[in-house]
């Protein structure tokens, strides 16, 4: 069974449609990258899996469900933005997902803290912008999830923090769980990326293995993707 299913579905902002009819099928046990410019719907996607978005029509379903407090018990998300509270010192980020999710794993989660050298008593206040995604991607992948939605894991970051993000999602999911990482900097990600899904506009473009596209194409997945969305 598919871990996400999409079914003609559709997510309108008054008349314009970020999601037009789409129909995609992601698969337990591979990281998926969910790739296009700004604007063509990833984010809403991701919101619509984690039920903070309702569908205008067709349907989502995770693990074979509709979106629901059921489903969230399985699905760990990282939003495109930080949402800690300024006062909070990160092991209180810890208690509070020991609190909220049965399936977070804290010994994992204090060690990544320490490998990243963030000091458990340390404010969000106090932390740079990269020092706060990492903890929260910390919280995230400390999660024995079924799958993991990803928005942006890489995008404000530099590129020394990207390879640990890489390294950290690709060592701490369940080889039998689903990654879907959006993103727009495909040269940074595809390496590590089983399939590729591009939406333009609303449209799913492409979806296909990495490994299909590039015996297909002769090319990167970077180097294809710049030419789908060369006019858009």
């Amino acid at each position: 069974m598919a871990i996400l299913e999409c079914r003609q579905l559709t997510k309108r902002y008054s008349s314009q449609p970020a999601l037009d009819h789409i129909d995609l099928a992601v698969q337990p046990g591979g990281i998926v990258g969910l790739l296009g410019p700004n604007g063509s719907g990833k984010t809403t996607l991701l919101k619509l899996a984690n039920g903070l978005l309702q569908p205008d029509s067709g349907e989502i379903l995770i693990d074979g469900k509709k979106p629901s407090k059921e489903t969230k018990s399985i699905v760990s998300y990282l939003p495109e933005r930080t949402y800690f509270a300024d006062w909070m010192r990160a092991d209180q980020l810890l208690d509070l997902f020991q609190d909220f999710y049965a399936d977070f794993d804290r010994q994992r989660a204090e060690e990544m803290l320490q490998h990243m050298n963030i000091q458990p008593k340390m404010r969000i206040k106090e932390m740079s912008k990269g020092m706060r995604e990492k903890v929260q991607l910390i919280l995230v992948m400390s999660r024995r999830a079924k799958l993991y939605l990803l928005d942006e894991p890489i995008g404000g970051v530099d590129p020394a923090t990207r390879d640990y993000i890489l390294h950290t999602i690709i060592s701490n999911y369940d080889p039998e769980a689903a990654v879907i990482i959006s993103t727009h900097l495909i040269s940074d990600v595809e390496n590590v990326l089983d399939d590729v899904v591009f939406l333009n506009y609303g449209h799913i473009a492409l979806h296909k293995s990495v490994d299909e596209l590039r015996a297909e194409e002769g090319k990167s997945v970077d180097a294809v993707f710049r030419e789908v969305f060369r006019c858009s």
